[in-house]
């Protein structure tokens, strides 16, 4: 464990009981007076921010030490000879757009489906990787969710959704034909991702600059940030589909393609602690067992003031390395593309994300290179296809707020 994290699990605690002692207080001046003095209240947001600030530092460090021990693009000296030959001569391609430097490589056009005539070239595998392991460190939905490259531009899967059926029967009984289960497929469709980070000329030409790192660090933050919306609110038409895009049910009339949700009384969210046990147990128990809760930074700043019947708080931060967050035992991730609270909003989701959403990557990035459009600047036009959607509907709720 590095120092820095383990600085922030010392911070994390004091601050914590800090807040814990300051929110008592104006708990009990609500129920001495019935107003809490402006000053208190002011503090206790301070350190409300002080805590998710804290928190999210101790995630993006233990996600980054993560993926630190792990070889960078050109850094693995046990690299074959012929991956270390694709490297060299995809940064002399990128440095001086020689296009004969890679004439023997594979790293070769890939004929566009749309306009473009020469298409782009694919990054190496390294390029590849160090872009999706940054992602990785910045989206709490990746960090969540399945994820799975293919080859193709759509994922399949046939899904059962119930309609089997059995029974006993004795020995020499009779054996009718029972109900066939109904199956369902779901089809997830990739969309295109780009952006376009711009170097000039003179900085390609210094032969330090390692130009695998260097596009792998201007494109992976600009995909993740595009991603991350998506994978929230998207309409599926042209980026990945939601889990805040989906028709949302009552749980009672739960139906799958549905997503179930519990209605959660008042839009301030206070007195709804039972809603969010309601939320929790609205989840299957089968899927319980690895379920997260997912919400923005003001919603959770809003519940940390939440105690039980006896005066415990319900969130509880993570104080060891690689421990969450959590409330009422289940962790916590914050992702500010979620909805605030507010009347008819869908501000908390509870879910095993694993089993209800598939982020799905087509294998391939590639980049275009353009010296022409913006000089003395060169543009990497730089592609990816993505998609995400549903892929078990049941192992997903959602709390509303009613009015």
């Amino acid at each position: 464990m590095s120092e820095e994290i383990k600085k922030l699990i010392v911070d994390l605690g004091t601050t914590f009981e800090q807040f814990k002692i300051e929110n008592d207080a104006r708990v009990k001046a609500i129920e001495a007076k019935g107003v809490v003095d402006p000053l208190l209240t002011a503090k206790i947001e301070a350190i409300n921010k002080d805590l998710s600030q804290i928190s999210a530092m101790k995630t993006q460090l233990e996600a980054l030490e993560t993926v630190a021990g792990r070889p960078a693009f050109g850094g693995d000296r046990s690299a074959s000879k012929e991956a270390q030959a694709k490297a060299k001569a995809f940064k002399h391609l990128m440095q001086k757009g020689d296009v004969n430097s890679i004439k023997d490589m594979d790293i070769q056009a890939a004929a566009s489906t749309l306009s473009d005539p020469d298409g782009g070239f694919t990054v190496p595998e390294e390029v590849e990787t160090s872009i999706d392991r940054v992602a990785l460190t910045v989206s709490a939905m990746r960090r969540l969710c399945s994820q799975m490259t293919i080859g193709t531009d759509t994922y399949k899967k046939l899904v059962g959704v119930g309609g089997a059926t059995a029974g006993w029967v004795a020995e020499k009984g009779a054996r009718p034909e029972t109900d066939t289960p109904t199956l369902v497929e779901i089809a997830i469709n990739t969309k295109e991702l780009y952006a376009m980070p711009a170097a000039t000329q003179a900085l390609l030409d210094d032969s330090r600059v390692d130009i695998g790192v260097w596009l792998s660090d201007e494109v992976s933050i600009s995909f993740a940030e595009q991603e991350n919306p998506s994978f929230i609110t998207g309409n599926g038409v042209e980026k990945p589909k939601g889990i805040a895009a989906y028709t949302m049910v009552a749980n009672a009339s739960y139906a799958w393609g549905k997503v179930g949700f519990i209605a959660g009384g008042h839009a301030t969210l206070l007195n709804n602690m039972d809603k969010l046990i309601d939320l929790q147990h609205a989840l299957k128990a089968v899927y319980r067992n690895g379920a997260a809760w997912l919400m923005n930074d003001l919603t959770l700043s809003v519940i940390r003031k939440f105690k039980d019947g006896e005066g415990n708080y319900l969130w509880r931060p993570g104080l060891l390395e690689n421990a969450p967050d959590t409330l009422l035992g289940k962790p916590v991730e914050i992702d500010d593309n979620v909805a605030d609270i507010g009347a008819g909003a869908f501000p908390i989701f509870f879910a095993n994300f694993k089993r209800a959403y598939l982020i799905i990557d087509r294998q391939g990035v590639r980049v275009l290179r353009d010296p022409y459009t913006n000089k003395p600047y060169v543009l990497f036009y730089t592609t990816k296809r993505v998609g995400g959607g549903i892929v078990m509907y049941e192992a997903l709720k959602a709390l509303k707020i009613s009015a």
